[in-house]
Formats: C-alpha cells, structure tokens, sequence
C-alpha cells in the first residue's frame, strides 16, 4: 500500500471510529430548537416514564398508567397548560430516547449520579430513592460479606445496577430487563435476594405475604429528578419552579406518601 492510499485509509477509519464513539458513548444528541418553545407549540408534554417499575409507573386493574410519576407528570403537564403524552421506557433506554428526542423530559424514578450528568441535564430532585439489599427473613445477611456465593437480582442498567455491581463482588448478579420483571422474579423464587428500591420490594411483598423480603443493607440513597437534555436552561429553570411550588404546597409530598407510603424528607439532596 502506498504512503498516500495509506493515509486516506488511515483517515476514514479515524472517522468512522469517532462516529462510532459518539453513537455508543456520547448518544451526543443534534441540534434542537428550545425544548419549552417546542412543548407549547406542539400542544403536547412528551415525558418518558417506565411503566414497569411500580410505583412510580405501572399499570392499573385497567391497563390504565398509574403510580407517582405519572401522576405527576400529569400535575406538570397540567401546570405548563397542556395534555401529557406518556412515551413508555425502561430503564436501559431512558437517556437515548431522550437525547434521540422521543421524549421531551425522564420522569422515571431518574436517580442523579455523576455519570448521567455528563450527558444529560437534571431538574432540582423531586423524590428521592434507595437502593437496598432486601432478602427473606431466614437468610441471614448482615454485611456485604454475607453475599459469597448468593443470587442477587436487579434491573439492568438502572443506578440499583450500578450501586449493586459497584458494591458487591462476591455474589452472582442476575439483572432483568425492568423492574416488573424483577418482582416476578422474586415471586416465584427465581431468586431470593435483591439489590432494588425498597418500593420494589413493596410491591414483591404484596404477592408473596407468606414469606416476604426485609431490607437486609441500605446501599445508597439517592434523590431523583426530571431528566432534561443539556443546554435546555429555560426548560431546566420552568421544571424548578414547578417543583419548587408544588413542594411547598404539598402536592408533590402528597403523590410520594400515596405511592411510597412514607413521607419525603423536608429538604430534598442537591442535585446540582
């Protein structure tokens, strides 16, 4: 190969390679008019939520979206004056259908950590979540070292999944697609420990009452916000001054106790 045929090879895999690495790593979304100016002239709140991860998104007896995101997506939606578009997500494609703009905002119980925030916006936190190691009462777990040799399930790609593979070396991690999955899991005795959110566990309580899950550790806890692609200041500064009022009239507290069944804390962590 000659020098020059060489060295326009060499160049068209050096782009194609940085191609390639801001499609898997970057998900570097294009360019895009305001998203709030969007929002009003479309008529319409796009919000991705996970409808199988109860309870912040299920579906009810009817098939009907329910749980405390989607009633307060709705609250927001409400607020901006216009209808609310659920976009159905899991926790895996939150942030790509986001920065690919099916969606205008996450509300998905979206836990803030540094790694998201190096390719997305968050909103002030509006809820915060744990993440805990929850088994039967008969197994005995009182440190991460108890853990050897154990089947330990979690939602893949979800910041349980992170917490869970970054604190726990010495157990078998099984991850399902959503949580709905996970609790199924867990019912019918595919595994019996978890590493989730003790409103997961809620909801494995609820089917197997016989022999239900306690919180055995709490790994982390972690306030979670609205997700928002970068640079959307105007979308960012509207979505605090929602929070920030419907926190203090209530209305959001009495979403998080009606879902959660225990009351958020008076000052929510920091986001940013």
């Amino acid at each position: 190969m000659n020098r020059r045929r060489f060295l326009t090879t060499a160049a068209t895999l050096a782009i194609g390679m940085a191609g390639l690495a801001g499609t898997t790593a970057g998900l570097v979304s294009p360019a895009r008019a305001d998203t709030l100016d969007e929002i009003k002239k479309r008529g319409k709140l796009l919000v991705a939520i996970d409808l199988g991860s109860p309870p912040f998104g299920q579906t009810d007896a009817q098939m009907q979206p329910t749980g405390s995101d989607v009633e307060s997506a709705r609250l927001l939606a409400a607020d901006l004056g216009v209808p609310l578009e659920i976009v159905q997500v899991t926790s895996p494609n939150r942030v790509p259908f986001l920065l690919t703009g099916k969606a205008d905002i996450v509300m998905a119980s979206f836990s803030v950590n540094e790694e998201r925030k190096k390719v997305i916006d968050f909103s002030d936190a509006y809820g915060v979540i744990q993440v805990v190691v929850a088994a039967p009462k008969g197994v005995a777990i009182k440190s991460i070292d108890d853990l050897a040799g154990k089947r330990v399930g979690t939602t893949r790609g979800s910041t349980n999944d992170k917490e869970v593979t970054t604190q726990i070396k010495n157990a078998t991690i099984v991850r399902y697609d959503d949580d709905a999955t996970l609790i199924t899991a867990l019912v019918s005795g595919q595994v019996d420990v978890m590493g989730s959110s003790p409103q997961v566990m809620a909801a494995v309580n609820q089917r197997r009452p016989n022999d239900p899950l306690e919180t055995k550790i709490v790994l982390k806890t972690n306030p979670y916000a609205i997700g928002l692609r970068k640079g959307e200041d105007a979308l960012r500064t509207r979505l605090n001054e929602w929070i920030a009022k419907d926190l203090a009239s209530g209305k959001l507290r009495e979403i998080y106790v009606k879902y959660n069944g225990v009351p958020l804390p008076a000052e929510l962590p920091k986001t940013n």
